[in-house]
């Protein structure tokens, strides 16, 4: 009898899979900015203290499309790639967004393996070249024959559900029962994909995401397990705090909710950054909970402009760090990403450590 685990970010990873922006029609007027932030979160996972490059993180695959971008992640990165902590890898890109389209890689037996879903561009509001295939793509590019590679008509994004490593999934109704992704799908209908997909036990729903979010209320902007028996969420920041509902919800959504084993969570709350608007003054879908657990270092986003910004960032940062054991933790710039709907946990997808490494 096998048993199918997808293992909580916290665990060893292998490597992990990073977008890197190569298109300026996607990035009008501010690609080398987007593709600074970028380079500061490989950077961070693949060589995380600054003061010693001898200090190896994970290893970052890095793929890209067209010389230009190879030439521009070449300059940011020219440390990380003479420490082996970084490959340049052209693939058939076509936005950044791999948590959402590649491969979502598990263990089976202790071997790995890899899902892969529908990807129909976010409910079919963003469809970009080489998205759909961009999953199958990268468990190709990991090693795994066709037998470890498990595909499902079911439309998933990665972005969509987070797990504990021990059978507990959350997501929300907004993003998998929308009718532009999973027209006639039920709840319990959908709790069994995930539970024959990703081996869990336990499906917890929240109900909606973030104000403005494209995603259809994607899970890694609003709850995240930081151990098993352990889940963040934000609490508003200042008086206009656009998702302040919203996060009162979610907490007492939480408060209620028990894992696989029955056990209720103990839950931690941390700063949102507040009101963040785009250039016309409408609240973007800015969240600190879109952080990325590497192998040495936690890597928050922030988006300060204001002072106060930035004390409800290292507040949150904080916070986070004293739950997650890691050595290095930073809070960096990711205002320029946001501009394309995501962040950090947006643009990366980690390859576990299976049996043997």
């Amino acid at each position: 009898m096998t048993s199918i685990t997808l293992p909580a970010e916290w665990e060893p990873h292998d490597a992990v899979y990073i977008g890197w922006p190569s298109h300026e029609e996607l990035w009008p007027g501010i690609l080398a900015q987007t593709q600074k932030e970028v380079a500061n979160l490989v950077n961070a996972i693949a060589l995380p203290d600054p003061q010693d490059e001898g200090v190896h993180g994970e290893q970052v695959r890095l793929l890209y499309r067209g010389e230009a971008a190879h030439k521009s992640a070449q300059s940011l990165l020219a440390n990380a790639f003479a420490a082996n902590q970084v490959r340049f890898i052209e693939a058939p890109i076509g936005d950044i967004w791999l948590r959402d389209t590649a491969a979502i890689f598990v263990l089976e037996s202790k071997m790995l393996q890899a899902r892969t879903f529908t990807f129909n561009g976010w409910g079919e509001k963003y469809i970009y070249d080489n998205d759909a295939i961009i999953g199958a793509w990268t468990a190709e590019h990991a090693g795994l024959p066709n037998p470890a590679v498990h595909h499902s008509p079911f439309t998933l994004e990665g972005g969509a559900i987070e797990c504990n490593g021990q059978g507990t999934i959350l997501t929300t109704r907004q993003c998998l029962l929308n009718k532009n992704r999973n027209k006639s799908c039920t709840e319990e209908e959908a709790e069994d994909i995930l539970k024959e997909s990703f081996g869990a036990q336990k499906v917890i729903w929240l109900d909606q995401g973030l104000a403005n979010d494209h995603t259809d209320g994607h899970i890694d902007n609003i709850a995240r397990f930081l151990a098993p028996g352990v889940v963040a969420c934000m609490k508003p920041s200042g008086d206009d705090d656009p998702n302040a509902t919203i996060y009162k919800k979610i907490h007492d959504d939480l408060a209620t909710a028990t894992d696989a084993s029955g056990q209720r969570f103990e839950i931690i709350e941390i700063p949102s950054p507040g009101r963040i608007t785009d250039d016309t003054g409408v609240p973007v879908p800015a969240s600190h909970m879109n952080f990325y657990i590497a192998n040495q270092s936690l890597i928050m986003p922030s988006y300060a402009k204001t002072e106060q910004q930035a004390v409800y960032a290292n507040e949150a940062l904080d916070i986070l760090a004293q739950y997650i054991d890691r050595p290095y933790a930073y809070a960096l710039p990711a205002s320029h990403i946001l501009t394309g709907g995501g962040a950090f946990h947006c643009i990366t997808q980690q390859v576990p450590r299976a049996a043997g490494f």
